[in-house]
């Protein structure tokens, strides 16, 4: 009989939810165990988190959803992290959402991930950590999502005076030449 690695699945399937985490409903739908179960696998990672202290991240719950965070006594790692000048370059994923951002302003995470067809929290981090995008306002309606926008660092950077300066998106959608266009697009983000 095969012996199941229920904190490792658990473990992976809440770093893939990140920070939007799991109700234990959908943990145990996941790891298809009765809630019993899951919250018996939930208690037992969170104990090995809190013991081992070669870890740097706990189990928690939050706002009824489980989820990984990070310790708080590293928490100074992290901010100089956040802080360190930008020496690395931006994904594709977070050349894709600024994009979509800066064309579809103001815009919610939900409306992001269904034109990029994939979960879009951590480019939208970098983005706000860089000051390129930040939070502009709430959607009207149930949840009121957070409404992002282009920051003026990102109108200073491209050396525009308002957003109406973005070039104009093309009528006809020419692959080839939609491509040469964000290569270039995606050129000048890079060197961010």
């Amino acid at each position: 009989m095969e012996i199941i690695n229920w904190k490792g699945i658990l473990e992976s399937v809440l770093f893939a939810a990140g920070d939007e985490g799991l109700s234990l409903k959908q943990i145990a739908t996941v790891l298809e165990v009765d809630e019993i179960k899951a919250k018996e696998i939930i208690s037992e990672m969170q104990l090995d988190y809190e013991k081992d202290k070669n870890r740097g991240i706990l189990l928690v719950q939050i706002a009824g959803v489980f989820q990984l965070v990070t310790k708080k006594e590293h928490a100074d790692y992290l901010k100089r992290l956040v802080e360190s000048p930008g020496t690395t370059h931006l994904s594709q994923a977070a050349l894709e959402t600024l994009a979509i951002i800066a064309y579809k302003q103001p815009i919610t995470r939900i409306e992001i991930e269904e034109i990029r067809g994939v979960k879009t929290e951590r480019p939208i981090q970098t983005l706000a950590s860089r000051a390129l995008i930040k939070e502009v306002g709430r959607a009207e309606g149930a949840g009121r999502a957070y409404l992002y926008g282009t920051t003026k660092e990102f109108l200073d950077y491209f050396g525009l005076k308002n957003i109406a300066e973005l070039p104009p998106l093309p009528e006809k959608i020419d692959d080839e030449e939609v491509q040469d266009e964000a290569d270039l697009f995606f050129e000048k983000f890079n060197e961010l």
